[in-house]
C-alpha cells in the first residue's frame, strides 16, 4: 500500500503529463492537454480509476493496467520507469523486452579508453564488448578460442576458469548469488530461466548455490588471478552500469 507521500506525488505526476499531452478532439478547450475521460479511453481504463490515481486516492493500480495508462500519456522511458517506482510496482513490459544485441556506445567508449582489463556484460551476463588487455587476463572466455561469452558459463562449466580464479569456488558462489539479484528484474524471460535450468543440469555447484537463495549486489572488491606464466596477479574491481542501457554492466579491473 502507497503512503499519503507517494500517493500524492503518482496524482501530481499523472496529471502533469495527462496536461501535456494534444487532444485530438476539435473544439476550444478551458483546460489543456487531455480530460481525464479522454485519458482513461486512450488507456482502456474507467474514467473513475484515473481520477481517483490523480486525486491521491488508495486505489489498486496493477502493473499492467500501469504500463497502458505510461502508454496513453506517451512517457519517455525515464518518465515511464518513474511512475512504475511511484507507484511501486514492476514494469511487465521491463520484463519481458527485447535485449539488444549490440553493446551500448557508453559502454564501447569506456573500455576502449582504458589500458588496464574492462568489459561489458548484457542482461544475460554475456560479455558483449572488451578491450585487450581483458583478453590476455581472461583466456578462454575474451580470446579467439572461447566457444562463448557468457560469464557464468565460463566460471562453473570451464575448467580452465578454476584454475585461473583464485578461491574459485569462492568467487563461483558469489558470482551466483550477484547474478541472482539481476535476476529478480527477468522472472518473465524465457532465455533467463533457460540459462539458470541449463546451468543447473550441468553444474553441481550452481544448482548448489541456486538452491541457497544467496542475493548479493555485484559491489566489485579484491579479485585475484593465477596466470602462468604472469604468476599471480591481483586487481580491484568497479561496477557500473550505464544510464543508456542499465541492463548492462561495465566492469573495471585496476591492478593493486
Amino acid at each position: 500500500m502507497l503512503d499519503v507521500d507517494q500517493r500524492k506525488s503518482l496524482g501530481e505526476f499523472v496529471r502533469a503529463h495527462r496536461e501535456k499531452l494534444v487532444t485530438d478532439r476539435v473544439g476550444r478547450r478551458r483546460t489543456p492537454g487531455l480530460r481525464r475521460e479522454e485519458l482513461a479511453e486512450r488507456a482502456g481504463i474507467s474514467p473513475t480509476w484515473c481520477a481517483w490515481i490523480e486525486q491521491g486516492r488508495q486505489v489498486q493500480a496493477s502493473p499492467h493496467a500501469l504500463a497502458r495508462l505510461a502508454r496513453a500519456l506517451e512517457l519517455t522511458r525515464a518518465e515511464r520507469a518513474y511512475l512504475f517506482e511511484l507507484a511501486a510496482r514492476r514494469d511487465p513490459d521491463d520484463e519481458t523486452g527485447t535485449p539488444m544485441d549490440d553493446a551500448p556506445a557508453s559502454l564501447l567508449a569506456a573500455v576502449t579508453a582504458v589500458q588496464h582489463p574492462a568489459y561489458g556484460l548484457d542482461r544475460y551476463w554475456n560479455a558483449c564488448c572488451w578491450n585487450s588487455a581483458a583478453v590476455s587476463l581472461f583466456p578462454g572466455w575474451l580470446d579467439e578460442e572461447a566457444q562463448e561469452r557468457n560469464l557464468l558459463r565460463y566460471v562453473f562449466l570451464n575448467p580452465r576458469a578454476q584454475e585461473h580464479i583464485v578461491d574459485w569456488q569462492v568467487r563461483a558462489l558469489r558470482l551466483l548469488a550477484e547474478f541472482r539479484a539481476d535476476y529478480s528484474h527477468a522472472l518473465r524471460d524465457p532465455a533467463i530461466r533457460n540459462l539458470v535450468e541449463t546451468l543447473q543440469q550441468e553444474s553441481a555447484l550452481f544448482d548448489q548455490g541456486w538452491q541457497e537463495q544467496m542475493v548479493l549486489e555485484r559491489e566489485g572488491g579484491e579479485r585475484a588471478f593465477l596466470l602462468p606464466p604472469r604468476g599471480l596477479l591481483r586487481f580491484r574491481q568497479f561496477n557500473f552500469r550505464p544510464s543508456d542501457r542499465p541492463d548492462c554492466k561495465l566492469v573495471f579491473l585496476i591492478p593493486q
